[in-house]
């Protein structure tokens, strides 16, 4: 990372691409993608890091992009919503949550799909209280969460179907 007084030349992988990016040292990481990425897929909630709402990944895991600044993704992946489908198709998490009617207004639903995405990565097939406590730093204030819960149990039995139909 250089810079001048003003601005931060920051170097990050986002979905996939290489980006190169000169941005105010102020900048969060949700104002990056956001307003110099154009990927809006990833929503400002509390901008205060206690609903969810912005989570995206940082190599990997799930983080609140507005409160850390984009200098903190330097060199580093991150991936967002819009990362998910491929070619034109739903991930499974984004299918399982609409099939278990797990959106309503939508608003904080990248942020839990992301935050799934990383448990499921983390852990193939978690249990109910595993899945509870990875999504225990979202608010939703539309489905409850019994329907996410569920979704992501769907996708998670999903994925655990595919893993055994196709054995490696």
């Amino acid at each position: 990372m250089s810079g001048t007084a003003d601005r931060l030349e920051i170097h990050l992988t986002v979905n996939g691409s290489e980006r190169h990016l000169r941005v105010p040292p102020e900048t969060t990481l949700l104002e990056l993608i956001r307003s110099h990425l154009g990927l809006t897929g990833t929503k400002e909630g509390c901008g205060k890091g206690q609903c969810g709402t912005c989570t995206v990944l940082v190599d990997g895991q799930p983080v609140n992009s507005c409160l850390m600044l984009a200098a903190q993704v330097n060199g580093r992946r991150v991936t967002t919503i819009e990362d998910l489908a491929r070619d034109g198709r739903l991930d499974a998490l984004q299918r399982a949550f609409i099939e278990e009617g797990a959106v309503q207004c939508g608003f904080c639903t990248p942020g839990l799909i992301l935050t799934a995405r990383a448990l499921l990565d983390e852990d193939p097939e978690p249990d109910e209280g595993r899945i509870r406590e990875a999504i225990s730093g979202h608010l939703c204030r539309c489905t409850g969460y019994a329907a996410i819960v569920r979704a992501i149990r769907r996708a998670a039995g999903e994925a655990s179907a595919d893993r055994s139909n196709h054995p490696s």
